[in-house]
């Protein structure tokens, strides 16, 4: 499902270089990424989805090659068929909870919001304990609300892949459990892949497989 060669990024002005000769995930796997912070562990997440290009090398996820793409056709993938849960959350300020859960389909016309995706939205709105939050915004919001409103957005497209950067690093134990038990029950129901970037080690042996930093090809230069 995801498949990288041959790999080569850096940031511009720093001495960062990441290098993967060859990485596979599974469709419809649980992976889970550790390492040391400053390994590149949300870098392989931003080339995965096409944020990032590689200096050099693929990145394929099923039949496409991300580094193909237009910026346009980038990010129409990443919409339709990555859901994103970003470490800093990226709500945007003006809009209330469902907007921003409903962005995706404001930004893109590439899916088509309908009644289906309302009763979808209620559903997991209710699974992440925030049905009742809809309509403050983000400087109402708890960091756990906002963390829970993020993973919202990510799946309500129902993407086939899903790459969540500490999903659950603003969650309290319990909300912690519940959240990552609901990705990995939203991958097994719909065959999609998760990868998830995380520093709690207690939740390793729940996922299928793990890609620890340690073992990849990383140089510092």
């Amino acid at each position: 499902m995801i498949e990288l060669s041959n790999l080569e990024f850096h940031y511009p002005g720093s001495d960062f270089k990441l290098k993967i000769d060859a990485l596979n995930i599974s469709r419809g796997s649980t992976t889970a990424v550790i390492g040391q912070s400053g390994s590149g562990k949300t870098t392989l997440l931003n080339l995965i989805a096409g944020i990032l290009e590689p200096f050099s090398g693929s990145v394929k996820v099923g039949n496409t090659d991300v580094c193909l793409l237009s910026d346009k056709a980038r990010r129409n993938f990443r919409i339709k068929d990555i859901g994103f849960v970003f470490q800093d959350f990226r709500l945007i300020s003006y809009l209330n909870g469902l907007d921003n859960i409903l962005l995706p389909f404001k930004i893109n016309d590439s899916i088509q919001l309908n009644g289906e995706t309302n009763i979808w939205i209620k559903n997991i709105a209710h699974e992440m304990g925030i049905e009742n939050k809809l309509g403050k915004y983000p400087h109402q919001l708890s960091h756990g609300e906002k963390q829970r409103l993020a993973i919202c957005r990510a799946l309500v497209a129902r993407p086939s892949i899903i790459l969540a950067d500490e999903p659950t690093g603003n969650l309290d134990p319990n909300n912690k459990t519940n959240i990552m038990n609901l990705l990995f029950a939203y991958a097994r129901k719909n065959n999609a892949t998760l990868v998830t970037v995380t520093h709690d080690y207690d939740m390793l042996k729940d996922f299928d497989s793990i890609i620890d930093f340690n073992d990849l090809t990383i140089d510092k230069v």
